[in-house]
Protein backbone atom coordinates (compact mmCIF):
# COMPACT_ATOMS: atom_id res chain seq x y z
CA UNK A 1 0.00 0.00 0.00
CA UNK A 2 1.35 3.39 -0.99
CA UNK A 3 0.31 6.42 1.04
CA UNK A 4 1.30 10.08 1.31
CA UNK A 5 3.15 11.26 4.41
CA UNK A 6 0.10 13.30 5.42
CA UNK A 7 -1.91 10.06 5.63
CA UNK A 8 0.43 8.35 8.10
CA UNK A 9 -1.72 9.27 11.11
CA UNK A 10 -4.48 6.99 9.77
CA UNK A 11 -2.09 4.06 9.25
CA UNK A 12 -0.05 3.92 12.45
CA UNK A 13 0.36 0.76 14.55
CA UNK A 14 -1.56 -1.39 15.29
CA UNK A 15 -3.26 -0.75 11.92
CA UNK A 16 -0.19 -2.13 10.13
CA UNK A 17 2.94 -4.03 11.09
CA UNK A 18 5.35 -3.30 8.20
CA UNK A 19 6.43 0.17 7.06
CA UNK A 20 8.78 1.10 4.22
CA UNK A 21 10.16 4.66 4.32
CA UNK A 22 11.92 5.49 1.06
CA UNK A 23 13.41 8.84 0.11
CA UNK A 24 16.23 11.34 0.33
CA UNK A 25 14.82 13.75 2.93
CA UNK A 26 16.38 12.96 6.35
CA UNK A 27 14.05 15.13 8.44
CA UNK A 28 10.87 13.68 6.93
CA UNK A 29 12.16 10.12 7.36
CA UNK A 30 13.18 10.77 10.97
CA UNK A 31 9.81 12.30 11.83
CA UNK A 32 7.86 9.46 10.18
CA UNK A 33 10.01 6.90 11.99
CA UNK A 34 9.47 8.66 15.33
CA UNK A 35 5.69 8.64 14.85
CA UNK A 36 5.66 4.93 14.05
CA UNK A 37 7.92 4.17 17.02
CA UNK A 38 5.72 6.18 19.39
CA UNK A 39 2.55 4.43 18.21
CA UNK A 40 4.20 1.01 18.49
CA UNK A 41 5.34 1.75 22.04
CA UNK A 42 1.88 3.01 22.95
CA UNK A 43 0.51 -0.38 21.92
CA UNK A 44 2.99 -2.45 23.86
CA UNK A 45 6.30 -2.56 21.96
CA UNK A 46 8.95 -2.42 24.70
CA UNK A 47 11.99 -3.84 22.92
CA UNK A 48 13.69 -2.40 19.81
CA UNK A 49 16.38 -3.83 17.56
CA UNK A 50 18.08 -1.82 14.83
CA UNK A 51 20.21 -3.14 11.95
CA UNK A 52 22.10 -1.30 9.20
CA UNK A 53 22.42 -3.49 6.12
CA UNK A 54 25.76 -2.38 4.74
CA UNK A 55 28.28 -4.45 2.80
CA UNK A 56 28.88 -7.91 4.32
CA UNK A 57 25.80 -7.58 6.51
CA UNK A 58 24.63 -10.96 7.81
CA UNK A 59 20.97 -11.12 6.83
CA UNK A 60 20.51 -14.20 9.00
CA UNK A 61 20.30 -11.78 11.93
CA UNK A 62 16.90 -10.61 10.68
CA UNK A 63 15.48 -14.13 10.58
CA UNK A 64 16.97 -14.93 13.98
CA UNK A 65 15.35 -11.87 15.52
CA UNK A 66 11.92 -12.41 14.00
CA UNK A 67 11.87 -16.09 14.93
CA UNK A 68 13.10 -15.61 18.49
CA UNK A 69 10.97 -14.75 21.50
CA UNK A 70 11.62 -11.98 23.97
CA UNK A 71 11.75 -12.69 27.68
CA UNK A 72 10.94 -9.10 28.53
CA UNK A 73 8.39 -7.82 25.97
CA UNK A 74 5.33 -9.25 24.27
CA UNK A 75 5.66 -6.86 21.33
CA UNK A 76 8.84 -5.64 19.67
CA UNK A 77 10.09 -3.11 17.14
CA UNK A 78 12.51 -4.04 14.34
CA UNK A 79 14.26 -1.37 12.25
CA UNK A 80 16.28 -2.15 9.12
CA UNK A 81 18.22 0.58 7.34
CA UNK A 82 19.46 -0.29 3.84
CA UNK A 83 21.44 2.82 2.80
CA UNK A 84 22.28 1.62 -0.72
CA UNK A 85 18.86 0.22 -1.58
CA UNK A 86 20.66 -2.86 -2.91
CA UNK A 87 20.29 -5.72 -0.41
CA UNK A 88 21.91 -8.29 -2.68
CA UNK A 89 20.72 -11.85 -3.26
CA UNK A 90 20.66 -12.88 0.41
CA UNK A 91 19.09 -9.62 1.48
CA UNK A 92 16.40 -9.87 -1.19
CA UNK A 93 15.49 -13.37 0.04
CA UNK A 94 15.41 -12.17 3.65
CA UNK A 95 13.15 -9.22 2.83
CA UNK A 96 10.76 -11.36 0.79
CA UNK A 97 10.61 -13.84 3.66
CA UNK A 98 9.97 -11.00 6.12
CA UNK A 99 7.17 -9.62 3.94
CA UNK A 100 5.50 -13.05 3.93
CA UNK A 101 5.48 -13.45 7.70
CA UNK A 102 2.52 -12.84 9.98
CA UNK A 103 3.98 -10.07 12.14
CA UNK A 104 1.57 -10.43 15.05
CA UNK A 105 3.94 -9.25 17.80
CA UNK A 106 6.34 -7.19 15.69
CA UNK A 107 6.39 -3.74 14.06
CA UNK A 108 8.96 -3.42 11.28
CA UNK A 109 10.36 -0.17 9.83
CA UNK A 110 12.57 -0.43 6.73
CA UNK A 111 14.30 2.72 5.47
CA UNK A 112 15.60 2.97 1.90
CA UNK A 113 17.01 5.68 -0.38
CA UNK A 114 14.80 7.26 -3.04
CA UNK A 115 13.58 4.38 -5.25
CA UNK A 116 15.09 4.04 -8.71
CA UNK A 117 13.83 1.88 -11.57
CA UNK A 118 15.84 -1.18 -10.52
CA UNK A 119 14.52 -0.99 -6.98
CA UNK A 120 10.87 -0.53 -7.89
CA UNK A 121 10.99 -3.46 -10.32
CA UNK A 122 12.67 -5.83 -7.86
CA UNK A 123 10.76 -8.72 -6.35
CA UNK A 124 11.74 -7.81 -2.79
CA UNK A 125 10.49 -4.22 -3.12
CA UNK A 126 7.21 -5.40 -4.62
CA UNK A 127 6.79 -7.91 -1.79
CA UNK A 128 7.36 -5.22 0.84
CA UNK A 129 4.93 -2.76 -0.73
CA UNK A 130 2.28 -5.45 -1.10
CA UNK A 131 2.63 -6.57 2.52
CA UNK A 132 3.12 -3.21 4.20
CA UNK A 133 2.83 0.56 3.92
CA UNK A 134 5.15 2.48 1.57
CA UNK A 135 5.76 6.19 2.10
CA UNK A 136 8.07 8.10 -0.24
CA UNK A 137 9.73 11.03 1.51
CA UNK A 138 11.69 13.16 -0.92
CA UNK A 139 12.91 16.72 -0.80
CA UNK A 140 10.19 19.35 -0.88
CA UNK A 141 10.28 21.38 -4.14
CA UNK A 142 11.29 25.01 -3.72
CA UNK A 143 7.87 26.31 -4.76
CA UNK A 144 6.20 24.23 -2.01
CA UNK A 145 8.64 25.15 0.74
CA UNK A 146 6.92 28.44 1.81
CA UNK A 147 3.69 26.52 2.50
CA UNK A 148 5.62 23.93 4.52
CA UNK A 149 7.20 26.77 6.49
CA UNK A 150 3.77 28.28 7.17
CA UNK A 151 2.51 24.95 8.53
CA UNK A 152 5.54 24.56 10.77
CA UNK A 153 5.19 28.09 12.11
CA UNK A 154 1.50 27.45 12.81
CA UNK A 155 2.47 24.45 14.96
CA UNK A 156 4.22 26.88 17.31
CA UNK A 157 1.41 29.46 16.98
CA UNK A 158 3.41 31.86 14.82
CA UNK A 159 2.69 33.40 11.45
CA UNK A 160 4.74 35.06 8.73
CA UNK A 161 3.71 36.83 5.55
CA UNK A 162 4.50 35.53 2.08
CA UNK A 163 7.65 37.64 1.68
CA UNK A 164 9.03 36.34 4.99
CA UNK A 165 8.31 32.72 4.10
CA UNK A 166 9.95 33.17 0.71
CA UNK A 167 12.98 34.65 2.45
CA UNK A 168 13.31 31.65 4.76
CA UNK A 169 12.86 29.25 1.83
CA UNK A 170 15.56 31.08 -0.11
CA UNK A 171 17.98 30.90 2.82
CA UNK A 172 17.55 27.20 3.53
CA UNK A 173 17.01 25.89 -0.01
CA UNK A 174 17.80 22.18 -0.24
CA UNK A 175 18.15 21.74 3.53
CA UNK A 176 14.85 20.90 5.22
CA UNK A 177 16.54 20.05 8.50
CA UNK A 178 18.08 23.53 8.57
CA UNK A 179 14.64 25.03 7.87
CA UNK A 180 13.22 23.07 10.81
CA UNK A 181 16.00 24.30 13.08
CA UNK A 182 15.59 27.93 12.01
CA UNK A 183 11.82 27.76 12.61
CA UNK A 184 12.41 26.28 16.06
CA UNK A 185 14.81 29.15 16.77
CA UNK A 186 12.07 31.64 15.87
CA UNK A 187 9.79 29.85 18.32
CA UNK A 188 12.36 30.25 21.09
CA UNK A 189 13.20 33.88 20.38
CA UNK A 190 9.76 35.33 19.67
CA UNK A 191 6.30 34.94 21.26
CA UNK A 192 3.27 33.45 19.45
CA UNK A 193 1.68 35.67 16.82
CA UNK A 194 2.82 37.43 13.64
CA UNK A 195 6.55 37.68 13.01
CA UNK A 196 8.06 40.83 11.53
CA UNK A 197 10.17 40.43 8.41
CA UNK A 198 13.05 42.31 10.06
CA UNK A 199 13.04 39.88 13.00
CA UNK A 200 13.13 36.89 10.65
CA UNK A 201 15.89 38.44 8.58
CA UNK A 202 18.06 38.97 11.66
CA UNK A 203 17.44 35.45 12.97
CA UNK A 204 17.59 33.15 9.96
CA UNK A 205 21.03 32.28 8.69
CA UNK A 206 22.02 31.39 5.15
CA UNK A 207 22.22 27.62 5.52
CA UNK A 208 21.38 26.61 1.95
CA UNK A 209 22.71 23.32 0.64
CA UNK A 210 22.85 22.72 -3.07
CA UNK A 211 23.31 19.79 -5.44
CA UNK A 212 23.71 19.41 -9.18
CA UNK A 213 20.13 18.19 -9.68
CA UNK A 214 18.96 21.60 -8.44
CA UNK A 215 21.32 23.25 -10.92
CA UNK A 216 19.82 21.32 -13.84
CA UNK A 217 16.29 22.15 -12.67
CA UNK A 218 17.10 25.87 -12.33
CA UNK A 219 18.75 25.98 -15.77
CA UNK A 220 15.89 24.27 -17.56
CA UNK A 221 13.34 26.44 -15.75
CA UNK A 222 15.04 29.53 -17.17
CA UNK A 223 15.91 30.92 -13.73
CA UNK A 224 19.24 32.66 -14.35
CA UNK A 225 19.69 34.20 -10.89
CA UNK A 226 19.00 30.90 -9.11
CA UNK A 227 21.30 29.07 -11.54
CA UNK A 228 24.14 31.42 -10.71
CA UNK A 229 23.42 31.23 -6.97
CA UNK A 230 23.51 27.41 -7.02
CA UNK A 231 26.84 27.41 -8.89
CA UNK A 232 28.31 29.84 -6.36
CA UNK A 233 26.90 27.75 -3.51
CA UNK A 234 28.38 24.53 -4.89
CA UNK A 235 31.77 26.19 -5.25
CA UNK A 236 31.65 27.59 -1.71
CA UNK A 237 30.70 24.14 -0.37
CA UNK A 238 33.94 22.76 -1.77
CA UNK A 239 32.68 20.94 -4.86
CA UNK A 240 35.08 20.68 -7.79
CA UNK A 241 34.16 21.97 -11.22
CA UNK A 242 34.51 18.43 -12.61
CA UNK A 243 32.07 17.06 -10.01
CA UNK A 244 29.51 19.66 -11.07
CA UNK A 245 30.19 19.30 -14.77
CA UNK A 246 29.97 15.50 -15.09
CA UNK A 247 26.25 15.19 -14.15
CA UNK A 248 25.53 17.87 -16.75
CA UNK A 249 27.29 15.73 -19.35
CA UNK A 250 25.14 12.78 -18.25
CA UNK A 251 22.10 14.98 -18.85
CA UNK A 252 23.04 16.43 -22.25
CA UNK A 253 24.44 13.28 -23.87
CA UNK A 254 21.22 11.24 -23.57
CA UNK A 255 19.25 14.39 -24.40
CA UNK A 256 21.08 14.59 -27.72
CA UNK A 257 20.54 10.86 -28.24
CA UNK A 258 16.79 11.31 -27.68
CA UNK A 259 16.66 14.28 -30.07
CA UNK A 260 18.45 12.33 -32.82
CA UNK A 261 16.25 9.26 -32.28
CA UNK A 262 13.11 11.38 -32.55
CA UNK A 263 14.47 12.91 -35.76
CA UNK A 264 14.50 9.41 -37.27
CA UNK A 265 10.82 8.89 -36.49
CA UNK A 266 10.82 7.38 -33.02
CA UNK A 267 8.25 8.57 -30.53
CA UNK A 268 9.37 10.43 -27.43
CA UNK A 269 8.60 7.46 -25.18
CA UNK A 270 10.52 5.08 -27.46
CA UNK A 271 13.52 7.40 -27.57
CA UNK A 272 13.53 7.88 -23.79
CA UNK A 273 13.33 4.13 -23.20
CA UNK A 274 16.14 3.42 -25.67
CA UNK A 275 18.31 6.01 -23.90
CA UNK A 276 17.50 4.29 -20.57
CA UNK A 277 16.10 7.43 -19.03
CA UNK A 278 13.74 6.94 -16.11
CA UNK A 279 12.54 8.77 -13.03
CA UNK A 280 14.01 12.21 -12.33
CA UNK A 281 16.40 12.09 -15.29
CA UNK A 282 13.50 11.42 -17.65
CA UNK A 283 11.62 14.38 -16.18
CA UNK A 284 14.61 16.67 -16.73
CA UNK A 285 15.13 15.46 -20.30
CA UNK A 286 11.45 15.94 -21.14
CA UNK A 287 11.66 19.49 -19.87
CA UNK A 288 14.82 20.13 -21.89
CA UNK A 289 13.14 18.81 -25.05
CA UNK A 290 10.56 21.58 -24.78
CA UNK A 291 13.15 24.30 -24.26
CA UNK A 292 16.46 23.55 -26.01
CA UNK A 293 17.06 23.09 -29.77
CA UNK A 294 19.52 20.44 -30.89
CA UNK A 295 22.18 23.00 -31.85
CA UNK A 296 22.21 24.33 -28.28
CA UNK A 297 22.57 20.81 -26.87
CA UNK A 298 25.51 20.06 -29.19
CA UNK A 299 27.14 23.39 -28.30
CA UNK A 300 26.69 22.68 -24.59
CA UNK A 301 28.43 19.30 -24.92
CA UNK A 302 31.33 20.90 -26.81
CA UNK A 303 31.63 23.56 -24.12
CA UNK A 304 31.55 20.96 -21.33
CA UNK A 305 34.40 19.10 -23.05
CA UNK A 306 36.37 22.35 -23.12
CA UNK A 307 35.61 23.02 -19.42
CA UNK A 308 36.79 19.49 -18.61
CA UNK A 309 40.17 20.22 -20.20
CA UNK A 310 40.43 23.51 -18.29
CA UNK A 311 39.49 21.86 -14.98
CA UNK A 312 42.18 19.19 -15.50
CA UNK A 313 44.85 21.78 -16.36
CA UNK A 314 45.16 20.71 -19.99
CA UNK A 315 43.82 24.03 -21.34
CA UNK A 316 44.12 27.56 -19.89
CA UNK A 317 41.18 29.33 -18.28
CA UNK A 318 38.87 29.42 -15.25
CA UNK A 319 36.65 26.31 -15.20
CA UNK A 320 34.15 27.81 -12.73
CA UNK A 321 33.81 31.00 -14.76
CA UNK A 322 33.19 29.06 -17.96
CA UNK A 323 30.74 26.76 -16.17
CA UNK A 324 28.83 29.79 -14.87
CA UNK A 325 28.66 31.30 -18.36
CA UNK A 326 27.45 28.03 -19.88
CA UNK A 327 24.75 27.38 -17.28
CA UNK A 328 23.39 30.93 -17.23
CA UNK A 329 23.40 30.92 -21.04
CA UNK A 330 21.32 27.72 -21.07
CA UNK A 331 18.97 29.26 -18.51
CA UNK A 332 18.62 32.38 -20.69
CA UNK A 333 17.75 30.20 -23.71
CA UNK A 334 15.29 28.11 -21.69
CA UNK A 335 13.59 31.24 -20.34
CA UNK A 336 12.50 32.18 -23.83
CA UNK A 337 10.73 28.82 -24.35
CA UNK A 338 7.55 28.37 -22.29
CA UNK A 339 7.10 24.95 -20.73
CA UNK A 340 5.24 22.56 -22.98
CA UNK A 341 6.14 24.42 -26.20
CA UNK A 342 8.08 22.01 -28.38
CA UNK A 343 11.14 23.55 -30.01
CA UNK A 344 12.48 22.55 -33.39
CA UNK A 345 15.54 20.38 -33.55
Amino acid sequence: MRIQSAQLAQHLPPQHALYVLAGDEPLSITEAKDRIRAAARQHGAQERASFTAERYFNWQQIAQFTQSFSLFAEKRLLEIHCPTGKPGVEGAKALIQLAGQALTDLTVIITLPAPDRDMTQSAWFEALTQAGVLIQLNQIPLNQLPQWIAERLAMQQQQADEASRQFIAHQVEGNLLAAYQEIQKLGLLYPPGPLAFEAIQQCVLNVARFDVSQLAEAMLSGDQSRTLRIIQGLREEGETAVAVMNPLVWLFRPLLQVRMAMATGQTESQALSQARLFGDRQTLVKRALTRLPQKHIEAALQKLAEIDRIAKGIAPGDAWLELSRLCTGIARTAKGKPAGQRVRA
